[in-house]
C-alpha cells in the first residue's frame, strides 16, 4: 500500500507537513483536533500538496526533507505542483 507526504495550509498561512497511508482520513483527524499538536493550534484549511511513495521509510525521508525547507521554499514546491486538486477544501480565512 502506498504512503503519501502531504502539506496542509493552515490558519494564518502557515504550512504543516506530514505523511499518511490515507490522507483524507488523516486530514479529517487534523480538522477534528486529533492530529498533530501543530494543527490543534493552527487549524488546517486546505490540502495543498501530495506526493506518493512505495514505502513508509521513503515517505518519512521526504517528509523530513520538506520540513527543513523554509516557508517560501515550501510555497515554491506547492506552486510547481499547482495542478493538484482536492475535495478536502474547507472555508478559507
Amino acid at each position: 500500500m502506498p504512503y503519501f507526504v502531504y502539506i496542509l495550509r493552515c490558519k494564518g498561512g502557515s504550512y504543516y507537513t506530514g505523511h499518511a497511508k490515507d490522507v483524507e482520513k488523516r486530514f479529517e483527524m487534523h480538522k477534528k483536533g486529533r492530529g498533530a499538536r501543530y494543527t490543534r493550534m493552527y487549524e488546517p484549511k486546505k490540502l495543498v500538496y501530495l506526493e506518493q511513495f512505495d514505502s513508509r521509510s521513503k515517505a518519512m525521508r521526504r517528509e523530513r526533507k520538506i520540513k527543513t525547507l523554509g516557508h517560501n521554499k515550501k510555497k515554491q514546491l506547492i506552486n510547481v505542483h499547482n495542478d493538484f486538486q482536492t475535495s478536502t477544501e474547507h472555508n478559507e480565512e
